[in-house]
C-alpha cells in the first residue's frame, strides 16, 4: 500500500484533491482584469483607469501615431521595460541616442538604426519586438514589417501624403493635437465623431485619441520622475 507522500512513476508527488472551480462561459467577462501581463500602460482614459495597449501579440499589429516625439519614446521605454526588444528605425539618432542607453539597465533592449537599414529581428514568443519607425514625414516601405510578436509603430509628426495609406492599414491610430483642417482630414479617415473632430485642436500635451474606425479613448500621459528626468515633460512639440 502507497502512503500519501509517495511518487508514482513520471509525474511526482501525488498532490491533494480538490473540486475543480467551474466558470461559465457568461461570467467570463467578469474575470478580465484592468492590466494584462502582457500589455504596456500607456495612461489613463477620462475616467482615471489605467489604459492598456498590447502591443505583443502573435499577429501582425500596426500602429500609426501622429503626434510627438515624447509620447513615442514613452511608449518605446514602457514597452522596454515589459522585457521586449526595441528597433528603431531613425534619421536622427541623437535623439534617441540617451534613451538607448538609459533603457534595460545596461542591457542592449534599445537599438538604433538608419533608415531603410532595420536587419531582420527574429521575433518569437519569448523575445517580442516593437519596431519604432521615426522616419519624418514622408517614412519609405520599411523593410522591416509587422509580424507575429513583432509590432511596428510609426510616428508622423503631422498628417502627411502617406498618411492615409497608413491609417488605412493600422490597426490602431493615435492622435495628438493637429490643425483643425488636418482634424477633418484625421477624422473622415477614421469615421470620427463630429465631437471628436472638433476636440483635436484643442488637445493637451500628453493627450492622445487613440482610435480604430470603430472605437476611440483619450488618454492622458503623464511621465514618471524617470521618463521625467530623461525626456523631459510632455510635449507636443519637438
Amino acid at each position: 500500500m502507497r502512503g500519501a507522500g509517495s511518487v508514482r512513476g513520471g509525474f511526482g508527488l501525488v498532490g491533494p484533491r480538490r473540486e475543480r472551480h467551474v466558470v461559465q462561459a457568461a461570467d467570463l467577462d467578469a474575470l478580465a482584469l484592468p492590466v494584462g501581463d502582457d500589455g504596456v500602460v500607456i495612461g489613463v482614459d477620462a475616467g482615471g483607469r489605467p489604459a492598456v495597449l498590447g502591443v505583443n501579440r502573435p499577429v501582425p499589429y500596426e500602429v500609426t501615431l501622429i503626434g510627438g516625439l515624447w509620447t513615442a519614446q514613452v511608449l518605446a521605454l514602457r514597452t522596454a521595460a515589459t522585457g521586449a526588444r526595441v528597433a528603431v528605425e531613425t534619421g536622427r539618432a541623437q535623439v534617441w541616442s540617451g534613451l538607448a542607453r538609459a533603457a534595460g539597465g545596461g542591457q542592449q533592449c534599445v537599438t538604433l538604426h538608419d533608415v531603410g537599414r532595420v536587419p531582420p529581428q527574429g521575433a518569437s514568443a519569448g523575445s517580442p519586438v516593437l519596431v519604432v519607425r521615426d522616419c519624418g514625414m514622408r517614412p519609405p516601405r520599411g523593410r522591416v514589417v509587422a509580424g507575429p510578436w513583432q509590432s511596428v509603430l510609426t510616428l508622423l509628426p503631422y498628417l502627411s501624403p502617406t498618411a492615409p495609406r497608413l491609417l488605412r492599414n493600422s490597426a490602431l491610430v493615435g492622435v495628438q493635437r493637429v490643425s483643425p483642417d488636418e482634424a477633418e482630414q484625421v477624422g473622415a479617415l477614421m469615421r470620427l465623431p463630429s465631437a471628436a473632430v472638433d476636440s483635436l485642436p484643442t488637445l493637451g500635451d500628453g493627450v492622445t485619441l487613440w482610435c480604430t474606425r470603430q472605437d476611440r479613448k483619450f488618454v492622458m500621459t503623464q511621465g514618471t520622475e524617470t521618463e521625467t528626468g530623461l525626456l523631459g515633460p510632455a510635449r507636443r512639440i519637438d
